[in-house]
């Protein structure tokens, strides 16, 4: 009888391979994020960390072993959910292990637009002493998270260093700490107008789409900036460009955008109130740590005595 299997689609540090074998010392354990290493252990392996569009030929037929998905990223929107349900699958995601690179990015985008760093490095490269018209200050404003999971709560933490008023928006409109309000998304209309940043941490779900279009821009203030690191499908792209164009809001920091990579024809690029970065704000040298140590070290443990991983446990449903 072959042994029980894991597949890692990643490569893993010898001592994080070496804790997962303490925990399931029968088992093998394969990672590597060369497809010939993992293909041919695919179809058997009942867990799987970090999904790879071509694993759907191996795992979700009728032969397939699979039990439990790890992924290796918080967002689920571009995994086959339906098959994966339908097969019964449990899914957990890497949800959280973002919450202090992200944060951080966050405020880099709006420090940046706020005190025109953005502006003056394009001027550093042609050598351009000039002021640029800088005025604003990022103490006591108004930030609103859409958005309080792990990602939004470090971010409302670290704005309060900067004295602002912290407006939140999440589902369930539960309170929680460094957040002075807290609203339900159908409360949305009464956030926007109080902010000077808004700031997006939302995934991608049938809720969220497409959440942010015209009204919601004219509802900002003209001198408020939109932050989003969530998911490019949550915004009309096309309404956002046409509103930083206008001038109904004063600009944009963009990590995520409706399609990857961005177009070299989106007018995005060639804008002085915006800041773009390619998809890579939850990039850290601590990722694989983090996923490891914090979540499927943890759930697998509770895998193999028989239960439901419940850290970052995936609705289908929901979609997060």
């Amino acid at each position: 009888m072959s042994n029980r299997k894991i597949v890692i689609t990643q490569n893993l540090k010898q001592e994080y391979i070496e804790k997962i074998k303490n925990i399931v010392p029968e088992w093998d354990v394969i990672a590597s994020k060369d497809q010939a290493v993992w293909q041919k252990h695919a179809k058997d392996a009942e867990i799987v960390a970090g999904w790879k569009s071509l694993l759907e030929d191996y795992c979700l037929g009728d032969e397939s072993s699979l039990k439990w998905l790890q992924t290796w990223s918080a967002g689920v929107d571009s995994l086959p959910l339906e098959r994966l349900q339908a097969k019964g699958t449990i899914l957990t995601s890497a949800n959280g292990v973002h919450a202090y690179p992200i944060s951080e990015t966050i405020f880099a985008l709006m420090l940046g637009l706020t005190r025109k760093i953005h502006t003056y490095v394009k001027n550093q490269q042609t050598k351009t002493w000039d002021h640029a018209h800088l005025s604003l200050e990022i103490h006591e404003k108004t930030i609103g998270v859409i958005g309080v999971g792990e990602i939004g709560k470090e971010t409302a933490k670290i704005a309060k260093a900067f004295g602002m008023t912290v407006l939140g928006v999440r589902h369930s409109g539960r309170t929680t700490e460094f957040v002075d309000e807290m609203y339900t998304p159908d409360q949305l209309d009464q956030v926007l107008p109080k902010c000077d940043y808004v700031v997006v941490t939302l995934p991608h779900t049938k809720d969220t789409h497409h959440l942010f279009g015209k009204e919601q821009f004219k509802l900002m203030k003209t001198t408020a900036f939109f932050i989003n690191i969530g998911r490019g499908e949550v915004v009309v792209e096309e309404e956002l460009i046409k509103a930083l164009q206008e001038g109904t809001i004063a600009g944009a920091g963009l990590d995520v955008f409706e399609i990857e990579p961005l177009s070299s024809e989106s007018p995005l690029w060639e804008m002085e109130n915006v800041i773009i970065t390619p998809h890579t704000s939850g990039a850290t040298e601590q990722y694989n740590k983090r996923v490891i140590e914090n979540i499927l070290i943890p759930n697998l443990k509770t895998y193999t005595a028989g239960k439901t991983p419940d850290i970052n446990l995936v609705n289908y449903e929901k979609g997060y």
